[in-house]
């Protein structure tokens, strides 16, 4: 379901971008003599041979010593969040430089996790090989001019691959023959001319599991109700109060950002971290967190509706007002600490090594977390009643 993501990581200069370019077969990133050329985190969508669908992702240089340096290092270190695979590209040790690698006499990447239990595989690569350096037997020699070690580099990078059998969205609840009903409502939050990530996932999936699937909209679901008797019903969240109404107590319910979270994340946690919502005072500090980046408008679920829930859930009659942060993209606070609960997206553009670092970072904090679905069918009382898939 995800893209694997593989991020090339190592000094300014050691050839990352060129060795991206090398494996897309096209310039993914601009290449320049000049340290510091790449600043933000580049991204390219390619199909690998032996990989299938990944990203590749170049980062900065963490040797940068320009005035943005401190800055693109910062910005390299959270790519680490989302990386399946680290190629890291080293180099022999300058006096100029200032990290060095775990192996002694060369420069590497400093990038944090490295070594630990859950850090991603780590695949070190000598490059500009052509050049004459002697490639350390610890390293894969590679060369962008020559293309030796391309091969071997794509071998690699598939023998390292996280290994994992296929797990449907919908786990059990569904079986070949059954009827779903997916509910999607194509309000100002619906992208023009096409249906959300999540919506086409479940739909496919439906289709490839040999299910009958009807699609409606909130305001077609009592026609759609009176022509099927669903076995399953999928909902957007945010539409979990109307349809709970509209079906009838007995027939199963669940919705989009319940199935991700159930993919992705850690249910568990997730339906544990909901209950949080009981204990949250007027003078409590929650933190949205968006894994995508986008623009607000008046029915966005994760700045106007939840947060509205949100306030409808405390005692009005309290001092003091609920504290809501809003943290989008790559921007998750590094100081989990003065929040009482986090609220996750759907994470429907984000890796499953994305939302499970930041479930990880949020229970080493001490901090409640939980996600769109479960938070919006807690606060509207019917959390019981979702479906879990397993």
């Amino acid at each position: 379901m995800d893209r694997l993501h593989i991020a090339f990581f190592g000094p300014v200069n050691s050839g990352k971008s060129s060795l991206i370019n090398a494996l897309a077969g096209q310039e993914v990133s601009l290449v320049s003599p000049i340290p510091g050329t790449t600043t933000d985190p580049v991204r390219k969508a390619i199909e690998l041979p032996g990989l299938g669908p990944c990203v590749l992702i170049d980062t900065a240089g963490l040797d940068d010593g320009s005035l943005l340096g401190s800055e693109r290092e910062r910005r390299t270190r959270d790519i680490v969040d989302e990386t399946d695979i680290a190629v890291v590209l080293v180099t022999p040790v300058s006096q100029k430089h200032g990290h060095r690698c775990q192996k002694p006499g060369f420069f590497a990447s400093g990038v944090p996790n490295f070594g630990t239990p859950d850090a991603p595989p780590v695949i070190y690569v000598s490059s500009k090989c052509d050049l004459g350096e002697d490639a350390p037997e610890w390293a894969l020699p590679v060369s962008t001019v020559t293309g030796e070690g391309i091969g071997a580099l794509l071998e690699r990078m598939a023998e390292v691959a996280p290994k994992e059998e296929q797990k449907w969205l919908t786990g059990k609840l569904v079986k070949p023959g059954d009827c779903v009903l997916l509910v999607m409502p194509q309000d100002s939050e619906a992208p023009k001319g096409r249906l959300i990530l999540p919506q086409v996932q479940v739909l496919r999936e439906l289709l490839d599991r040999g299910c009958n699937a009807l699609c409606c909209t909130p305001e077609s679901l009592q026609s759609a109700l009176g022509k099927v008797t669903p076995d399953l019903v999928i909902t957007d969240s945010q539409v979990f109060a109307l349809v709970n109404a509209a079906i009838p107590a007995e027939m199963p319910l669940t919705s989009f950002s319940v199935l991700l979270a159930a993919a992705k994340g850690d249910i568990a946690t997730f339906v544990e971290g909901a209950s949080a919502i009981d204990r949250l005072t007027p003078n409590s500090r929650v933190l949205i967190a968006e894994a995508c980046t986008h623009v607000p408008d008046s029915e966005d679920i994760g700045r106007v509706k939840i947060p509205a829930l949100l306030r409808a859930s405390v005692d009005p009659g309290s001092t003091g007002s609920l504290t809501i942060d809003i943290a989008a993209g790559n921007d998750f606070p590094e100081d989990l600490a003065p929040y009482d609960l986090i609220i996750h997206c759907g994470a429907c553009v984000a890796t499953k090594t994305l939302v499970r670092s930041r479930i990880r970072k949020a229970l080493l904090a001490g901090v409640p977390i939980t996600n769109y679905g479960i938070a919006l069918a807690k606060l509207q009382g019917i959390l019981d009643r979702i479906q879990i898939p397993r």
